[in-house]
């Protein structure tokens, strides 16, 4: 199986972290979105990453999908059996996810807008999801003694924070902020895949 993946990518981050986690063999593929080469476009018609390439089989695509079908994969390693804890970590996940949705509005607008067109009203509106968001996740954080899909999107979003809004995010945070040393100690791999630029 293949991974086309980008370093600054936190979707990307958050499914080679799982894979690594189970103990499945994904070979990572770097990749240009912009460039929009053929290996992405023609398995997945969206152009985003992170996909999942598989051989003889339909690619996957959306980090959740890849997720799913790293858990079945795996033997169910990658969520909790139990129903309760299971939508737990889902919905961890879930908010993460949407916390990082937030950040890349921010940084799209900023980043593909004429100066003159950039709309401040919908950067302060993502911005507002983003503190809403990290401020739950201060005072609800998961415990890191058995890692699931919550916890690498949780991971993945710290990292791309740190990428992209260090120095803007942690002040009066000191649990969400001390939660990457906890993380690495179940998961030793954590500062080499979280995203990078």
């Amino acid at each position: 199986m293949k991974l086309l993946y980008s370093p600054a990518s936190p979707y990307s981050a958050k499914c080679r972290m799982a894979a690594r986690h189970v103990g499945l063999d994904i070979e990572d593929i770097r990749t240009d979105t912009n460039a929009e080469p053929p290996e992405l476009i023609d398995n997945n018609p969206l152009g985003k990453i992170p996909v999942l390439i598989r051989e003889g089989e339909t690619p996957i695509y959306d980090s959740v999908a890849i997720m799913h079908y790293l858990d079945r994969q795996s033997g169910g390693k990658l969520y909790p059996k139990k129903d309760e804890k299971r939508t737990e970590a889902e919905v961890l996940e879930a908010l993460c996810d949407g916390i990082t949705d937030c950040l890349l509005a921010i940084i799209y607008e900023r980043r593909f807008r004429p100066e003159e067109k950039i709309h401040q009203g919908w950067i302060d509106k993502q911005w507002s999801k983003v503190v809403r968001g990290l401020d739950y996740l201060e005072n609800n954080l998961p415990k890191t003694k058995k890692l699931n899909g919550g916890h690498f999107a949780l991971a993945a979003l710290i990292g791309y924070l740190e990428l992209r809004f260090a120095g803007q995010w942690a002040d009066g945070r000191p649990n969400l902020s001390a939660w990457p040393e906890k993380f690495a100690k179940v998961f030793a791999d954590y500062d080499s895949m979280k995203s990078a630029g």
